[in-house]
């Protein structure tokens, strides 16, 4: 599947704590209208599940796997996972006319595939082309379609009607998958996916507790980050005029 725990993506990328780094106080987490949340009771009650099962198996296994495999191989994977994902980007960077994006994505794709040793090494990277992400929910952005009401989906997390559709056409029309179902390979795609969770749950093990640890409601927490998080996407890193809180970075932190 396109990254598939895009759950863990959207459920993980962020930290919404009380106040910013400077130590001046946050945009407080969306809440009433402004949420766009109308099916909140059930969000709420999907969210406690979706926590159930990431504290009772996600937290300890990704704990795990930081223990056991060294930052440099969790580098590696996670720079393997990303030159997958490189037929998507480029799709999506068509899709919106982004000409130079997609130009950047086949540079990366051949500078990493080679020299990188099959994206093991993000030399791209080390040589001033960073990896940039792109979806078909930013693709649907750019071409003004609404975002509709706030979703949390079971085990993906959190999500809209427009990032819900987006995320699956892409996990039917990844070329990558295509590819493994039809020759017999679906090892493949259960690898990827099993990787890419244990990939995001890892990076953002900090960010999640510290999110739980400080929130005074963790959901409407989340729902705050999520949308941080998308809209930065969306944006493509230029400035938001809401002024959302920023992220602190912690996939450098070190291990527990």
């Amino acid at each position: 599947m396109a990254p598939a725990l895009l759950a863990v993506g959207m459920l993980l990328g962020v930290s919404a704590c009380a106040s910013n780094p400077d130590g001046t106080t946050m945009r407080p987490a969306l809440a009433g209208p402004e949420a766009n949340d109308p099916l909140e009771d059930v969000n709420r009650g999907v969210f406690w599940f979706n926590d159930q099962v990431d504290q009772a198996v996600l937290r300890p296994v990704a704990q795990a796997y930081r223990w056991a495999i060294p930052p440099a191989l969790r580098d590696a994977v996670s720079n393997v996972l990303n030159n997958v994902r490189s037929p998507l980007t480029l799709a999506n960077n068509l899709l919106q006319g982004d000409w130079e994006g997609a130009g950047v994505t086949v540079e990366r794709f051949v500078i990493n595939s080679t020299v990188g040793i099959g994206g093991l090494v993000d030399v791209a990277a080390a040589n001033g082309i960073p990896y940039h992400y792109e979806s078909l929910s930013q693709t649907f952005a750019v071409w003004g379609i609404d975002e509709g009401p706030y979703l949390v989906l079971p085990f993906l997390g959190a999500s809209s009607v427009r990032d819900a559709v987006g995320f699956g056409l892409e996990a039917w029309g990844d070329p990558v998958t295509r590819v493994s179902t039809n020759t017999d390979n679906d090892w493949a795609n259960y690898t990827r996916v099993g990787l890419t969770v244990l990939d995001a749950r890892s990076t953002y093990f900090e960010a999640l507790d510290d999110l739980r640890k400080n929130s005074v409601d963790y959901y409407a927490a989340m729902r705050a980050a999520y949308r941080q998080q998308r809209d930065g996407y969306v944006l493509n890193g230029k400035a938001d005029p809401r002024q959302y809180p920023s992220i602190p970075d912690y996939s450098q932190n070190p291990d527990p």
